[in-house]
């Protein structure tokens, strides 16, 4: 990154004390703002520049000065951020390209892990990559607050077997546990699962404070580094310029060589004799009187013509380079691409880190929250009056529940904590309650309307297990009904979900899961008749 910085490739500045001067910007050929990446905030701005792949970014570069390339070639060929940390991009090509296009944009990281499969039907994962910035220690205190607070009860243990390389262990609770699940379940509860917000802020020519789109970014690069090209190649032609005079010199010494020993030994002012006799410069001159004797040799003359033809062919190619622009993005390539050799996607430094995962599908939202309950069997007991609770366990002996005075069993329904429970209300809703969410068995539990927005002139007709496959029939007292399916019944809110439209004196009455393989209904009315037809018949 500093070479040339001896051969006025930039400008200096003095230091903030004016003590010594520092270069404005370094010359070097290599993309550090990109391959390195930088954040910083300032006075009513921020930068945030993920590191990108060096290669990459060689590559787009090479592509760049070939074509002009958009953000979606741009993205064909830097697939995204590359952090020295790993892990996993699972941010949609869409938004990468946005991202790059505009200077500004999320990316979202993962963990790397993989299943290890242990004996007797075990198993237990491995993460080895965590995202980028993410303290180690405090995602392991996280995943075991997790843990003891039972918000993850697919998990048994956490534990750090990391020495050089990340090495973090998760046990699940048995072998049966799906690792997709537990591993969702986790990057929705921690840090194994990040964003990294860019925000592609610089100073544009080192003065404007500006968000680049990326292309942008890579073209002032380049820009840069034909600057650079040009001021060290005129160094260089000075330097070459410069050496040339003193050989031009030194050559006409050896073609006079005893008129010059004569003028160095009787003149009283040799340089000016030197300079009036031979047509020569006063640097030539100074050099001319500054050599030694021994340098007078014939081998030494042709050494200095040798180096002469040398230095006058780098001073043609020079000049030539300087005044034509192709010939400077011409060298710009070459360097490049030794660049590019040295950190190739090959090499150890080159290769990339990051991995290039798949955009997410969408996650089954109610097997997830189902995987953040630990199930457990549960017994759900409703009163006449309203009142519900779930006892720990199945087979639970109704008669020893204890009820406030007047109050009785009316429902009483085997679940586990992770279903969900149906509530129709004699006012045509139904309203639904997770297993995890009843209150305990101990005491008299609380009432239904407190958990839901069941009206107090509105009673509890009926209490069903959710089962998104299943058929209910539903009617009111004044003979109307119809069949429903439970997953249309399912209520997001509170307030729960008008199925049944009643008014006036008229009431929700019934609500009877249909059974699989009955294809036949039995009605008795008022009059103490019966009748009888197909479910069919039934809207």
């Amino acid at each position: 990154m500093l070479e040339g910085i001896n051969e006025n490739a930039v400008d200096f500045r003095p230091t903030y004390d004016g003590s010594e001067s520092e270069p404005v910007v370094l010359p070097g050929m290599f993309p550090n703002i990109l391959a390195n990446g930088s954040s910083g905030i300032a006075v009513g701005m921020a930068t945030n520049i993920p590191p990108f792949n060096v290669a990459e970014l060689c590559e787009a570069s090479l592509a760049l000065l070939e074509d002009d390339l958009d953000a979606k070639g741009l993205a064909k060929i830097i697939k995204g951020p590359d952090f020295p940390t790993g892990g996993t991009l699972i941010e949609p090509k869409a938004n990468i390209i946005k991202a790059y296009e505009t200077g500004k944009g999320a990316f979202r990281m993962r963990a790397k892990w993989e299943r290890e499969d242990l004996k007797r039907g075990t198993y237990q994962i491995i993460i080895t990559e965590i995202p980028y910035q993410v303290q180690k220690s405090r995602l392991i205190e996280k995943i075991a607050e997790l843990i003891n607070a039972r918000k993850i009860p697919l998990l048994d243990d956490v534990c750090d077997e990391s020495a050089e390389d990340i090495r973090i262990v998760l046990i699940p609770k048995s072998g049966n546990v799906d690792a997709d699940l537990l591993m969702e379940a986790l990057f929705r509860s921690t840090d194994l699962e990040t964003r990294f917000n860019m925000n592609m802020n610089v100073l544009e020519n080192g003065v404007t404070p500006r968000v680049m789109p990326l292309k942008e970014v890579l073209q002032a690069w380049l820009d840069h580094q034909q600057v650079v090209l040009v001021r060290r190649s005129q160094f260089r032609l000075e330097k070459v310029l410069h050496r040339l005079e003193v050989l031009e010199g030194f050559l006409t010494v050896f073609l006079n060589i005893d008129k010059v020993i004569k003028i160095i030994r009787t003149a009283d002012k040799p340089k000016e004799e030197l300079i009036k006799a031979f047509k020569l410069s006063e640097i030539q001159a100074e050099a001319i009187l500054n050599m030694r004797l021994r340098a007078l040799n014939k081998l030494q003359e042709l050494e200095l013509q040798g180096e002469h033809d040398e230095l006058s062919k780098e001073r043609d190619e020079l000049q030539k380079l300087i005044a034509s622009e192709a010939r400077q993005w011409t060298m710009i390539k070459k360097q490049i691409k030794i660049l590019y050799e040295e950190f190739g996607p090959k090499t150890e430094l080159g290769k990339r880190r990051t991995k290039i995962g798949k955009a997410l599908e969408p996650v089954d939202l109610e097997q997830l929250e189902e995987a953040m309950i630990e199930k457990e069997p549960i017994t759900v007991i409703c009163s006449a009056k309203g009142w519900i609770k779930a006892m720990k366990g199945h087979d639970i002996d109704a008669k020893g529940i204890k009820y406030k005075d007047g109050d009785r069993a009316s429902l009483v329904m085997e679940a586990m904590t992770t279903d969900k429970v149906l509530i129709f209300g004699s006012n045509g809703r139904f309203y639904t309650l997770g297993g995890d969410q009843l209150p305990s068995g101990r005491g008299f539990g609380e009432p239904v309307r407190l958990m839901v927005g069941l009206p107090n002139d509105a009673d509890i007709i009926d209490m069903q297990l959710y089962d998104a496959q299943a058929k209910m029939i539903v009617a009111a007292d004044d003979g109307r009904g119809f069949i429903v399916k439970m997953e249309d019944v399912l209520a997001q809110t509170k307030n729960g979900k008008q199925i049944l439209n009643v008014s006036g004196k008229v009431e929700a009455k019934l609500c009877k899961p249909i059974e699989e393989g009955h294809d036949h209904i039995a009605v008795m009315g008022q009059n103490r008749k019966m009748i009888v037809f197909e479910l069919a018949q039934i809207p």
